[in-house]
């Protein structure tokens, strides 16, 4: 725990700034980052555990917390439905309750935190069960050339925060009762 130059009592864990408390509204303040569903679903679900994109946007967070915001869209294309089910071998049940549970709080939302990890290029002459990893781990099937980032310790809050998005990465205040 330290002061941090806005004022508010910062905390880290392990080296992890976990976020700013302000005394004066008892709230934590996040970088927070809108997924579209399915992936924000998975994300808090643990089952993807790295964020792929064209460009390292999360890699100055490593070793912090991230809030994950629900849009109100889904992603478009159904990829991650073949990575689950052919890849994952989980059956049509199985992914209607995952996506279900994702659901849980509805769109629009602060939904819940997850640390970031380490951030890498992967090669395009990637291949084999190193790259069916990445694939499974991403819930999506094309990872070469693209930037991921890994994705830990994901957890829910206790209760949705009804936020408008924004793009790319801004910051949010979450009221530190509704941390898990």
């Amino acid at each position: 725990m330290f002061m941090c130059v806005l004022g508010c009592v910062c905390f880290n864990v392990d080296r992890r700034v976990l976020g700013c408390v302000s005394f004066t509204d008892m709230s934590v303040q996040l970088w927070c980052l809108s997924f579209r569903q399915p992936y924000a679903g998975l994300i808090l679900n643990g089952v993807k555990t790295v964020e792929t994109r064209w460009r390292p946007l999360l890699a100055p967070l490593e070793n912090q917390t991230l809030a994950v915001h629900i849009a109100w869209q889904d992603w478009e294309g159904d990829e991650w439905r073949a990575v689950l089910g052919d890849v994952l071998g989980l059956t049509a049940a199985q992914i209607e309750q995952m996506l279900a549970s994702g659901e849980r709080f509805g769109r629009g939302v602060v939904a819940g935190l997850v640390d970031v990890g380490g951030t890498w290029q992967c090669p395009a002459s990637m291949q084999g069960e190193e790259l069916q990893s990445l694939q499974r781990s991403a819930v999506v099937l094309s990872v070469q050339e693209k930037t991921l980032t890994q994705l830990l310790n994901p957890r829910w809050l206790k209760e949705p925060l009804s936020l408008r998005g924004g793009r790319d990465l801004w910051t949010v205040e979450i009221p530190t009762e509704l941390l898990p």
